[in-house]
């Protein structure tokens, strides 16, 4: 994952992503429930930044779904940093997250099972991805 670059389009504009470092680690969130909290530091558009993206089981299903919020405080606000934030999951993953603009002004990245396999292609996001697949299934 260190030094991976790439070049990724969304919606008609390029973006240009350089992953610095990232690391996957398992957290109890409340209630006990088991989350997987992934880290990316990167550099989008030439703007560096530390991404995280926090997985956890939903639903009758148990539906994998990773959350991020974009951070009113990144250069160019909200807006800006969620777009960079899908292209740098996008030039990751090859799948572009949802993303949701809700009532209250915040900006909502979703991933899905589809991202979370993109993601363990990566020595160092494998190992905890797996690990937290196998303990949450049921």
């Amino acid at each position: 994952m260190k030094g991976f670059e790439k070049k990724i389009e969304i919606e008609g504009r390029e973006h240009v992503v350089k992953v610095i470092d990232g690391w996957a680690e398992l957290k109890e969130g409340r209630g006990g429930r088991k989350l997987l909290r992934i880290r990316i530091t990167a550099e989008v558009d030439g703007v560096r930044s530390d991404y995280e993206i926090t997985y956890g089981r939903y639903g009758e299903i148990n539906t994998a779904v990773g959350s991020a919020a974009a951070r009113a405080n990144a250069p160019g606000g909200r807006e800006k940093d969620a777009e960079r934030f899908s292209a740098l999951i996008k030039a990751l993953t090859g799948e572009e997250p949802g993303v949701y603009h809700m009532k209250d002004g915040r900006v909502i990245i979703k991933c899905y099972r589809k991202h979370l396999d993109g993601f363990a292609r990566f020595a160092e996001l494998a190992e905890a991805i797996e690990k937290w697949l196998e303990e949450t299934s049921r």
